[in-house]
């Protein structure tokens, strides 16, 4: 069978793709790369990435090389021989060499309607930023970050209520729907790629634990839109002192309320039916689920039952 499929990827969003291209009968799966197990975990096992847990589940040998541009690694899938290499979401940069590797070329799958959000954090930044749409790229890889030319384009209507986890799964089903057919009129030379605005291009940096620490002077929909975006990491979180140290707060869902103010950062509703925080807009955010640190989601509410944190306190 011709059409030799090479597969390179990691994160959740892989996981539905290279699920379509095994089932394919048109495709032929001559191997498939992610990067190697990591600890996780106060215990720090070791855990394989979503697609070699997949890999796994499936009982098939993948590669999982420390580097993919390691020269060794590069002559073994010369004699492969791959006329396609798709990556997803793998988490390396790919050196000219492995560029150069595939019969015809290396495609990647983006999670943005590129030129926009090119890098390495796309489906947090659409939430962080209210857009109203996004959606997948086939594009062709070269050696700028996410800037070949555009194959095909999967545009998918944002509400306003999508968390990163959720919209990452959305977005990776759609991404497999039409993996096949668009992998196989690329080999088929039935798409003519569409060279990038660069002019438009915006661009995202990766994810840092800091950047879902919760500043009270922001205003309520960035706060929210920030729980939203970096769920479920690094997670919307602020602290709250004791006596003896300061617990993590991890807010999974929150609600924008424009009917109770104060000051930023101080709790203005605490009782058996809600925790209510002023923002610094005016408005203020309801704690609806949280997760206090070394605990079990539970409501903001039922938090406050075993908490003393009285309306006035002012977080920070």
């Amino acid at each position: 069978m011709n059409n030799k499929i090479y597969f390179v990827g990691s994160g959740d969003i892989a996981v539905p793709i290279i699920d379509k291209i095994y089932q394919s009968e048109k495709l032929n799966l001559v191997g498939i790369c992610t990067q190697q197990d990591r600890p996780a975990g106060r215990k720090k096992t070791l855990l394989p990435t979503p697609v070699g847990l997949w890999a796994e589940e499936h009982k098939i040998n993948i590669d999982k090389p420390a580097s993919i541009n390691n020269k060794d690694f590069i002559s073994e899938l010369k004699e492969i021989a791959p006329d396609i290499i798709l990556v997803v979401s793998y988490g390396q940069i790919l050196k000219a060499d492995f560029l150069a590797l595939p019969k015809l070329k290396c495609i990647n799958v983006h999670a943005s309607l590129l030129p926009k959000y090119r890098g390495a954090s796309p489906i947090n930044a659409v939430i962080l930023n209210g857009e109203k749409s996004t959606g997948i790229s086939f594009m062709e890889m070269e050696k700028g970050l996410d800037t070949g030319a555009v194959y095909y384009e999967i545009i998918q209507d944002l509400n306003g209520t999508e968390k990163a986890d959720v919209l990452e799964d959305v977005l990776g089903k759609m991404a497999g729907s039409r993996v096949v057919n668009v992998l196989l009129d690329i080999a088929e030379g039935k798409i003519v790629p569409q060279k990038q605005d660069n002019s438009a291009a915006t661009y995202v940096e990766k994810i840092k634990k800091t950047d879902g620490l919760i500043d009270w002077t922001f205003s309520a929909d960035k706060i929210e839109k920030i729980i939203r975006a970096y769920y479920p990491w690094p997670g919307g979180y602020f602290f709250v002192k004791s006596k003896k140290n300061q617990k993590k707060i991890s807010v999974i869902d929150s609600k924008i309320r424009d009917d109770l103010t104060g000051k930023p950062g101080e709790v203005i509703s605490a009782n058996k039916k809600e925790w209510v925080i002023a923002c610094g807009d005016g408005k203020s955010l309801e704690l609806q689920n949280i997760i206090p640190e070394g605990k079990k989601m539970m409501s903001g509410s039922d938090f406050l039952r075993g908490s003393n944190i009285p309306v006035g306190t002012i977080l920070i």
